[in-house]
């Protein structure tokens, strides 16, 4: 919906799975990988490709001129975020991701003609009100998926592996699950296929791979789930995986879906070893999502077993959005256009003398390793968006069109694994016009990184600025998603009162 501390790598090879959620949760949204995000801020310490930081707590490009990250689209931390503010608690910081705050909303970048990634970049001055050192600018990095239309997708083996533990009776756990899963067997294709795995203390197959032509037997398995016991997501998984691998179907979309409160009390309860429990049956061909539900969330598990899977996880709130990840987004995004996509962005010392990466901390991709194809990146789907933001210190006297930047991107491609890269060039113009001028979903982005940075307390922003950005920005694309991202800052605002 990523950038969380688990090994990329690891889990490739543990789950090797793409965990791919959040092509549910929003195609919008742009995932990033993790870079060189955060240097000198209060409390982070430098990321792994980060080797100076200079006094405004930025990346020094005399020393360190290159971010590497590996794309990411995950959203739960802001949809999670919404639904504690919305609730009247603030969430804790270590489940603020901005990067996923900024992934949560739609952008309006062009598509390309073929599979894997058009590059779109843009940048502005900060708004009045922004506290920033002299020469900051706002640095937007787009990548943008062609989409495909559902009927065009290929058939799906779809194994859902869901927590039946006590804590999932809560409303808006269990009940919404199961009503979002009624409603998905109603509208996928006959020659798709499901599986249903249970999990409490113990693991079980509820159904078994089934054709959903046959769709009587599947209802009657989502309405015999009840919740019990404790929760054993480790046991859940391994059996999902290894029920995935006796279903699995080639030439078809296999994906094992877990559902669950993440708050895994039983058993193996560590991301690493629950994914290499699952490394016999996991492997590139079958791909890892995440779904997670309840006022109170594991977020960390969660978002570290979609990390490490090069996958995202969406977290659902109300039947209307549970609704549309599993009804609308699923069924057109099982397909997969980019494998191991890995961005590098590298400044031009001469006219930038520093630069941060707002979020992707945890997705840090060594820079040597861009062009490393045994480093896994992350895998997005069709007509998905991925942004990264960040704040660039321009030399005194840079301007017109000199370089700033160099954006390059290398993914994989799907049929054949054959790397493919495609780059864009950013001139200190693109960055220099007025904040009030530049375009609407660059402010959006903007407004959604900047409440997060103010959550994890380190915003340079008044809340009262964002607030009028956030506004104006709802105003100009008549988003309702943006009218409510200014509504959540007021509520910050007056949680902290």
């Amino acid at each position: 919906m990523s950038v969380r501390s688990l090994s990329r790598s690891s889990l490739a090879a543990a789950a090797g799975a793409a965990v791919i959620v959040l092509a549910l949760a929003g195609c919008g949204a742009d995932g990033g990988g993790s870079s060189n995000e955060g240097a000198g801020l209060p409390g982070r310490p430098l990321p792994p490709n980060s080797t100076a930081n200079d006094e405004g707590g930025g990346t020094s490009t005399s020393q360190d001129p290159r971010s590497t990250f590996a794309v990411d689209v995950d959203t739960a931390s802001y949809t999670y975020s919404r639904r504690q503010i919305l609730d009247g608690r603030l969430p804790s910081a270590s489940t603020v991701r901005p990067e996923e705050f900024v992934n949560a909303f739609d952008q309006d970048y062009a598509e390309p003609t073929g599979d894997g990634f058009a590059i779109h970049t843009d940048g502005a001055r900060l708004p009045d009100g922004h506290e920033a050192a002299g020469g900051t600018r706002l640095m937007r990095v787009g990548l943008q998926t062609r989409s495909e239309p559902e009927e065009a997708r290929a058939d799906a083996t779809l194994t859902f592996v869901i927590d039946v533990s006590g804590s999932m009776s809560e409303p808006g756990r269990l009940d919404l699950v199961k009503d979002a899963l009624h409603t998905l067997v109603d509208q996928l294709r006959p020659n798709d296929a499901v599986a249903i795995v249970a999990f409490s203390s113990d693991a079980t197959v509820v159904r078994p791979m089934t054709r959903v032509a046959d769709r009587a037997p599947l209802h009657k398995a989502i309405d015999s789930l009840r919740t019990q016991a404790s929760t054993n997501l480790g046991a859940g998984l391994t059996l999902g995986y290894s029920t995935a691998r006796a279903g699995f179907r080639e030439g078809t979309s296999n994906r094992v879906i877990i559902l669950s409160d993440g708050l895994a009390n039983t058993g193996t309860t560590s991301a690493d070893q629950i994914l290499a429990q699952v490394r016999e049956n996991a492997g590139k061909q079958i791909a890892l999502l995440g779904v997670g539900v309840g006022s109170s969330y594991g977020d960390s598990l969660m978002e570290r077993l979609a990390d490490g899977g090069d996958g995202f996880v969406v977290y659902v709130s109300d039947q209307r959005q549970a609704r549309d990840v599993f009804v609308h987004r699923l069924p057109a995004n099982l397909a997969v256009r980019a494998l191991d996509a890995k961005v590098q962005v590298v400044f031009d010392p001469k006219t930038v003398t520093s630069y941060r990466l707002i979020g992707y901390e945890n997705r840090a991709v060594a820079d040597d390793q861009f062009r490393d194809d045994t480093t896994d990146g992350g895998e997005v789907g069709p007509g998905h968006s991925v942004t990264a933001l960040y704040e660039v210190r321009l030399a005194a006297g840079a301007g017109g069109n000199a370089q700033a930047a160099k954006v390059d991107v290398r993914w994989l491609n799907p049929d054949d694994r054959r790397p493919v890269e495609a780059s864009r060039t950013v001139r200190v113009s693109d960055l220099d016009g007025a904040f009030a001028l530049a375009a609407p979903r660059l402010t959006v982005a903007y407004s959604a990184a900047y409440l997060a940075e103010s959550l994890r307390g380190t915003a340079g922003v008044p809340m009262a600025v964002l607030v009028q950005v956030a506004r104006s920005a709802a105003e100009q694309t008549g988003d309702p998603a943006v009218g409510e991202l200014a509504t959540l800052i007021e509520k910050t605002i007056a949680l902290r009162r």
